[in-house]
């Protein structure tokens, strides 16, 4: 088919191509970019955490002496121990989705000169691991040995396990076993790889969502007020109702924290909350765009054929198909389309640099632009699908006779 007809054409309605080609590139541009935005806050709700969600819940206590800590932990626990359908208990100083109590630069060199990055430690008490879960997958857990007071923040010496991430990001193509890890003056040193343990904050570094150790610890003064509480799946949230209220009995002296009181599988559903309503609102608006510009293509293609009838009956008399005209409403949709695509794309990564330069997001990765473009080509194909069927279908007489 000859292309000079549709350029004749377009440039006879110059204004209302110019109009529909802008409507598409910003929608190009918008659902690209919507796009990806959606796809990282997914990425983040499906986090793997390492630990057995279904089975545990958390309680976090204030308020209490700190010199009176191991009295509140020994009371604490007998009474959580004692609760119908509780398998296990034990003192931690966080958990993830919770309070991020052990986040810590941390260096692999005595002269903190190596940087080994941003990290949470986890302290335990004996038992902690099993309790969440944990899966070792080189080395060993610690030996009762290993559990030393926890001192003013961590033991001052401790053998600790990391995970698999925050191992391959210290030494990469290194095995762990035996290297140290140095906070100030405190050395850890690894016994053991985790598969995985996420830090209980928000990732400070790309991809460092799993970077955490754990410090195997006795409970004492900095040890106290946190706990991790087992149960079997079904009978979790039953288990944490009795445990937060018999906190009141068993720790009068200590305040219930109830935000953060709660089973890990609602504090995960807290912590995404912001994220899935996000997605809803940026899946709103790519649906409300695409509508939108499919609405305005249909709009202007209805207008071009009724404009065109004599045109149109003049080429049917002259022998064109009814093939023929919907090739061509869909070959000029097409041109047309693909004028507001190109805008779009420019738009789009010019949209797509301000948010990484002001909001440190990741380049618009390219195939969100290809999956724009598809879409876009294929809403235009089939919204022209309609008219073009209408023009196809006018008779060549009706057609030469109109006015």
């Amino acid at each position: 088919m000859r292309m000079h007809p549709i350029f004749a054409a377009l440039r006879h309605h110059r204004l209302a191509t110019t109009l529909i080609v802008l409507q598409i590139a910003l929608a190009c541009a918008v659902m690209c970019n919507a796009c990806s935005l959606i796809a990282a806050r997914w990425h983040a709700t499906q986090l793997v955490t390492g630990i057995d969600e279904a089975s545990l819940g958390t309680l976090y206590l204030d308020g209490f002496e700190p010199g009176r800590a191991n009295d509140l932990n020994a009371r604490v626990l007998e009474g959580l121990r004692a609760i119908p359908g509780v398998t296990a208990a034990n003192v931690i100083n966080t958990v993830p989705f919770s309070h991020g109590s052990g986040t810590v630069g941390v260096t692999l060199d005595p002269e903190h000169q190596r940087e080994g990055g941003v990290v949470d430690v986890y302290l335990g008490t004996p038992g902690t691991l099993q309790t969440l879960g944990i899966r070792i997958v080189e080395g060993h857990a610690p030996t009762p040995d290993d559990y030393r007071p926890a001192g003013e923040f961590f033991p001052a010496q401790a053998n600790v396990l990391v995970t698999r991430s925050a191992a391959n990001h210290m030494w990469p193509g290194e095995s762990p076993l035996g290297k140290a890890i140095y906070i100030d003056k405190t050395i850890f040193r690894v016994i053991g790889v985790m598969e995985h343990l996420a830090i209980a904050r928000s990732p400070e570094t790309p991809g460092g969502e799993d970077w955490s150790i754990f410090a195997p610890a006795l409970p004492g003064p900095t040890l106290a007020g946190t706990y991790v509480i087992r149960a079997k799946p079904g009978d979790i949230d039953a288990v944490m109702h009795k445990a937060r209220e018999a906190i009141a009995t068993l720790a009068p002296d200590a305040v219930l924290i109830r935000d953060k009181s709660a089973t890990l599988q609602e504090l995960r559903t807290a912590r995404f909350a912001n994220d899935k309503a996000m997605i809803g609102i940026l899946l709103g608006i790519i649906v409300a765009l695409l509508l939108v510009t499919a609405l305005g293509i249909v709009g202007l293609a209805s207008f071009w054929v009724a404009r065109r009838r004599k045109q149109i009956g003049i080429r049917r008399a002259i022998g064109a198909t009814r093939r023929d005209i919907l090739h061509y409403f869909q070959i000029e949709n097409f041109f047309i389309v693909s004028l507001g695509i190109g805008a779009g794309v420019v738009l789009a990564y010019a949209a797509s640099l301000t948010l990484m330069l002001y909001h440190e997001v990741p380049l618009l990765p390219p195939w969100y632009v290809a999956l724009g473009a598809g879409t876009l080509w294929l809403l235009g194909q089939l919204a022209v699908l309609g008219p073009a069927l209408r023009a196809a279908a006018v008779p060549p007489v009706v057609a030469t006779r109109a006015a």
